[in-house]
């Protein structure tokens, strides 16, 4: 998860070594979701089949083949591969790393096992701007030993997981096609307020892993990839510690209110854009993602208790493909406005229309709270 992140405070270099514009920049990032939710709907049950270990494996080599084209990068075609790539990767690895820990703990421990996949999983993401740009800052040719290192962690991995136990028996007949995902009507009422909430933050997400530099850039006048790489962490960083807030709070207050906290956030980063202040970019960025690894948490949590147990998979994929919709549409649309609008403007309106998505999922969980049972109240 670290390398599907890693290219976040690269692209300011790579636009001035290229020539593209900031709306290639949320093409090229753009790509990735879409890699991901190709392997969601063809790849996402594959690992019920063959095993986890095989899939866990065939990840790590889409990652390294992701990390070789970003090393040999020669112009746009090799920045497209590797995204996709890097995708496919992350896509193979939503489910099955998780399952695969879940499965590998002991029982007692099932519920630490499946929050330590979770902070591994967004540690991840949050590790990959943190390092590539502290090498983009100090390191002497930094398109290259970002994914040289990339490379050395990759099979660091694969020497780990090789002897790592098999949870799942191998079946045959295996049958690659796409996956019909359809959410049953029980479940609507959960599903609904969790898409609403995780398209918001996921959006959020997305904007600070693709065009978080530009705007720190030409906005805010800061043009240090490591200043760069260390906000985007902050994002996740602080997602995972909403996340854990989650299991204080409990799942039906954590969702509304991480939509009022996601809310909060959106109006300081608003602030942070018409004011061209690094600090309040970075204290929206905390709070930006504290709301939404509550909301998060709290939406995948709710739907899977409301979802019956041989229709769980399918539904958490059709909430799992909303949410990397989110993360990939909204960031073009910004780069398209960027192009008419202008940078700060566009960064404007993005912050205005999540912010309303995510009041509106509060206000929905407000007037239509979600009972334990599985119907809405």
């Amino acid at each position: 998860m670290c390398g599907t992140t890693l290219p976040t405070p690269l692209y300011g270099l790579y636009q001035r070594q290229l020539g593209f514009s900031s709306l290639m920049v949320t093409v090229i990032f753009a790509v990735y979701a879409i890699g991901v939710i190709l392997a969601l709907l063809l790849l996402g049950q594959l690992s019920d089949s063959v095993g986890r270990k095989p899939v866990l494996l065939a990840g790590l080599v889409l990652s390294a083949l992701s990390a070789l084209c970003f090393l040999l990068e020669g112009g746009l075609p090799g920045l497209f591969a590797g995204r996709v790539l890097s995708g496919l990767s992350a896509g193979l690895f939503t489910g099955t790393a998780t399952a695969a820990v879940v499965e590998l703990a002991p029982r007692r421990w099932a519920g630490a096992a499946a929050l330590a996949a979770t902070a591994a999983n967004m540690g991840g993401l949050g590790s990959g701007p943190l390092l590539a740009g502290l090498l983009a800052r100090y390191a002497p040719d930094p398109l290259r030993w970002v994914f040289a290192v990339d490379l050395m962690l990759v099979a660091v991995a694969v020497l780990v997981l090789l002897p790592v136990p098999e949870t799942v028996p191998r079946r045959r007949g295996v049958r690659l096609r796409p996956r019909r995902l359809r959410v049953p009507r029980p479940v609507r009422p959960a599903f609904v307020p969790a898409a609403m909430a995780g398209f918001a933050g996921f959006a959020t997400l997305g904007l600070f892993t693709s065009v978080a530099p530009s705007f720190l850039s030409r906005v805010v006048g800061v043009n240090d990839p490591g200043v760069s790489g260390a906000v985007v962490c902050a994002v996740f960083a602080a997602s995972t510690g909403g996340q854990l807030l989650m299991g204080r709070i409990g799942v039906r207050r954590a969702l509304p209110w991480g939509c009022v906290v996601l809310v909060a956030g959106m109006a300081v980063i608003f602030g942070s854009l018409a004011t061209a202040s690094l600090p309040l970019l970075v204290a929206g960025a905390v709070i930006a993602g504290l709301g939404q690894g509550l909301s998060f948490r709290a939406g995948v949590t709710m739907v899977s208790e409301q979802s019956p147990p041989e229709r769980r998979a399918e539904v958490n994929s059709a909430l799992f493909v909303v949410l990397y919709v989110a993360i990939s549409l909204p960031v073009v649309g910004v780069g398209v406005m960027a192009v008419t609008l202008g940078l700060r403007q566009a960064g404007l309106v993005f912050t205005g229309c999540v912010a309303l998505l995510a009041a509106a999922t509060a206000v929905l969980m407000a007037l239509r709270p979600v009972a334990p049972g599985g119907d809405a109240a």
